[in-house]
């Protein structure tokens, strides 16, 4: 899985690198969040810039891995969601939960205020 994690400031950013986030491929994904968590990391991005489709299974990591960031105390967000992913992300309420921004930098800019 094509995958990168920078940090700005005390943010982890991890970028997807893949155009269809699927099951197949999160085990690595979600290895690489939940390290972040478990290694103190309280505020993590996850940037979809070019995911434009993802699964059932994919909604149900992110919720997960949304819950653990916060029962460690931290937040998970994600940027540059594409609209079929927002569409789905909205029709299973993940939305209601996990917050969506524009790109990367509003989602950093979040974590300022």
């Amino acid at each position: 899985m094509k995958l990168t994690i920078d940090h700005v400031r005390d943010v982890a950013v991890v970028r997807v690198g893949e155009s269809r986030l699927m099951y197949p491929l999160l085990s690595d994904f979600s290895t690489a969040v939940v390290n972040l968590i478990g290694g103190g990391t309280k505020k993590v991005i996850v940037d979809l810039a070019p995911v434009v489709y993802i699964d059932s299974a994919t909604i149900g990591c992110l919720m997960d891995l949304y819950r653990q960031a916060v029962a460690a105390g931290g937040e998970l967000k994600l940027a540059a969601v594409q609209k079929r992913v927002e569409t789905m992300l909205t029709m299973t309420g993940a939305h209601n939960f996990i917050q969506l921004f524009a790109d990367e930098a509003a989602a950093l800019a979040s974590f300022e205020g």
